[in-house]
């Protein structure tokens, strides 16, 4: 009877809590990102396959067809679509021009009714709302009802995709478009050339396909864990044609994405001078550079020997390849942008500008006369000099220019804005100069990093440890910044570099859940944000719900809750999993907890350690609905 009691003491003391972090936020509804205003009102509006959607403009219609598409593929069925005035229960859009902000929309759904206003990705966004909030009652897709009001907290909501590093199918891409618009992103930044591969068909220069697009073998393991390296020895690489391109910029754009492409320059340019040699800043003949260059090595570990016509390496790092200041180099770059700008509408497009080793330039003949003729101070001057010289070239076609902070060394482009990287200091710097930044620290922000402290229990990744509550907790605008400078901060993104990412499954794996914190990073403003009604009361169901649509994404940690039983002292341990109908698997003794283990149904009291024992260990794991199963995860037991 007394361990009944303690038990019910510790539900009733897990419940209360809940109860007060519900208190704290009416954010009970699971959309990710939340709205701004929520108002949840009393019944239900059921869909059925003969509700109709009034869509009377074109935009309307198109983001009617991709609710269409979604409904199908989870409820069974569709939506007739009509631009005639439906009698009865119906949902009606209605894009009026007078709404606040493209992206706003009104969204009140009532028993029977669903009124939806707003511009053209206002209502996009809406019917993504919608989609979320659909649940199961009775046998019935059910919505209820709310008076939604909603606006983003940015304009420039991002995810950046490197398939330079490893090279991934337009399918996977179409994948991603379609979560980023579920979740309201707007921005794919697009990184389509490396040291390690170009991916993009440019039909004046047909070695970029031919050659820079290959690699004849790629390292295995880290950067780190074999001197001299060691080689899978098969061949990886592939490209997208410029229809497959606009294709991709066309799905994109249905979802209300821009797609902004990446062409790196003046470094990561080793794949390019692989192809095309003579664009280097050394005189070539017969494939040979002059003399002049530095000792760097070609991915068999052995020196270049001044040879710019080796392989694409298949190797990390930062390479010293570097494109000449020259006007052979200048024009393929302009022919280049002209065929992307051709394929991408972007009014941005990005070129890179970061980790540019000098040294090629220190020792090049041809680049010390240019620092001499345009009496330039130093190497760094060379490259602003180098960026500006396309920035200017973009600016005259009617195009705006995005770097890595780098491009601010040697004095920044008059008209570029600033990717912040390193950290927030370059954009910091950027804002006080009058130009617009966007914010992706690689403290909070690089979804190539490990997602556990303990690295051995996760899958191999360049470095570095970013769980899902640091990306959260990510605030892009600096308190260091006036009101005015504030607003150069357009707004946020991650990036996903794939070095160590060559399949499709640790692609979603490192995007997921962590892209879902960063939807509400990007979305809400550091007031408006709550990780416990993230985590407890929206991330659940659309964890769940990724599952069924097949996205692999990580299953993150519980939430572990100790505390001292009152009757006997012992410990209470609770635990959340954040997948919606998830079961946990635990032991208390140290050793492997999986689905042999004790499974966890509520509240347990915790045995107590004999006298100067340790702490307990609890060591549990989380199966998904659909069978998978999570790492082993670890908590000391400790009394509070």
């Amino acid at each position: 009877m007394q361990m009944n009691k303690s038990l019910l003491a510790g539900v009733t003391l897990f419940l209360a809590v809940a109860a007060s972090s519900l208190a704290q936020s009416q954010e009970t509804l699971s959309i990710i990102p939340y709205p701004k205003e929520v108002t949840v009102q009393s019944g239900y509006f059921h869909l059925t396959p003969g509700t109709p959607i009034l869509a009377t403009s074109a935009d309307a219609r198109k983001s009617a067809e991709l609710f269409n598409q979604f409904l199908l593929a989870n409820q069974g069925f569709s939506l007739p679509i009509t631009q005639m005035k439906p009698r009865g229960k119906a949902i009606i859009l209605t894009e009026a021009e007078g709404a606040e902000g493209n992206e706003s929309y009104l969204l009140e759904i009532s028993p029977d009714q669903i009124q939806l206003t707003g511009r053209k990705a206002g209502i996009f966004y809406g019917l993504q709302t919608v989609l979320q909030l659909i649940e199961t009652r009775d046998g019935k897709a059910s919505v209820p009802s709310a008076r939604i009001k909603d606006e983003p907290a940015f304009e420039y909501r991002g995810l950046m995709l490197d398939v330079s590093r490893h090279f991934f199918s337009t399918d996977q891409i179409k994948k991603m478009l379609d979560l980023m618009g579920y979740f309201k992103f707007n921005r794919m930044h697009w990184h389509l050339t490396e040291d390690q591969g170009w991916r993009l068909e440019i039909k004046k220069y047909p070695k970029l396909t031919q050659v820079s697009a290959w690699r004849d073998s790629t390292i295995i393991g880290q950067y780190y864990d074999f001197k001299p390296f060691i080689y899978d020895g098969k061949p990886h690489g592939g490209y997208y044609t410029q229809e497959e391109a606009k294709e991709i910029v066309r799905y994109a754009a249905e979802r209300h994405i821009t797609v902004i492409p990446e062409i790196e320059l003046p470094g990561h340019s080793s794949a390019v001078l692989a192809a095309y040699p003579e664009l280097g800043s050394f005189e070539v003949k017969d494939g040979k550079a002059l003399p002049g260059t530095i000792p760097a090595t070609n991915d068999k570990g052995q020196p270049y020997d001044n040879d710019l016509s080796t392989d694409v390496p298949g190797y990390w790092g930062v390479h010293y390849n570097i494109y000449g200041p020259t006007e052979k180099a200048f024009r393929f770059l302009e022919d280049v942008l002209t065929e992307v700008m051709e394929i991408f509408p972007s009014e941005y497009i990005h070129i890179g500008g970061d980790e540019v080793p000098k040294d090629q330039w220190i020792t090049s003949e041809i680049a010390q006369k240019v620092i001499k003729k345009e009496k330039l101070a130093d190497e760094h001057e060379l490259q602003s000099f180098f960026i500006r010289r396309i920035e200017k070239f973009l600016n005259k076609n009617g195009r705006k220019l995005i770097g890595w902070d780098e491009i601010l060394e040697g004095g920044l482009a008059p008209n570029a804005t600033v990717m912040s990287w390193r950290g927030e200091k370059g954009g910091i710097e950027a804002a006080k100069m009058g130009h617009d930044v966007i914010m992706t620290p690689n403290s909070h922000l690089y979804f190539d990093h490990y997602q556990a402290a303990d690295k051995s229990t996760e899958p191999l990744a360049i470095g570095g440890f970013l769980p899902l509550e640091k990306v959260y907790s990510y605030t892009p605008i600096p308190e260091s910044l006036t009101a005015e400078e504030q607003k150069h901060v357009l707004g946020v993104q991650a990036n996903l570099w794939t070095e160590y990412i060559p399949t499709n499954n640790k692609m979603e794996y490192f995007l997921f859940p962590r892209a879902l914190a960063l939807a509400e990073v990007a979305w809400k403003s550091k007031e408006e944000k709550n990780f416990t009604t993230f985590t407890h009361h929206r991330l659940p169901k659309r964890l769940a719900e990724l599952e069924e649509r097949n996205v692999f994404f990580r299953i993150p940690e519980a939430d572990v809750s100790i505390s001292r039983d009152a009757a006997t002292g012992r410990h209470l341990v609770s635990i959340t999993p954040f997948v919606a109908n998830a079961e946990v698997f635990y032991t208390v003794d140290g050793h492997k907890a999986d689905q042999t283990a004790n499974r966890y149904a509520e509240p347990f009291l915790a045995p107590i350690p004999g006298e100067g024992q340790g702490p307990l260990t609890l060591r549990y794991t989380i199966v998904t609905p659909g069978g998978r199963s999570s790492n082993e995860f670890q908590v000391e037991i400790k009394l509070p």
